[in-house]
């Protein structure tokens, strides 16, 4: 299990400000990714290798 307590969670800015159904990366620690729901920060979180998640960004619609 990777430890996430160094973990500094950041928002898309396209997020709304009310709550909203969003989800919170981390990127800030060395060799993963945490993601997790906004709405349940003390929840469990996904854990990426760069490479996953690089992957997996690339694959997400643009959005103008």
């Amino acid at each position: 299990m990777a430890d996430l307590t160094a973990a500094h969670w950041r928002k898309s800015t396209r997020s709304s400000s009310n709550g909203g159904n969003c989800v919170e990366v981390a990127g800030n620690l060395p060799g993963i990714v945490g993601v997790r729901d906004s709405k349940d920060p003390a929840g469990p979180a996904l854990v990426f290798g760069p490479a996953a998640w690089r992957a997996f960004v690339a694959q997400l619609p643009e959005q103008h």
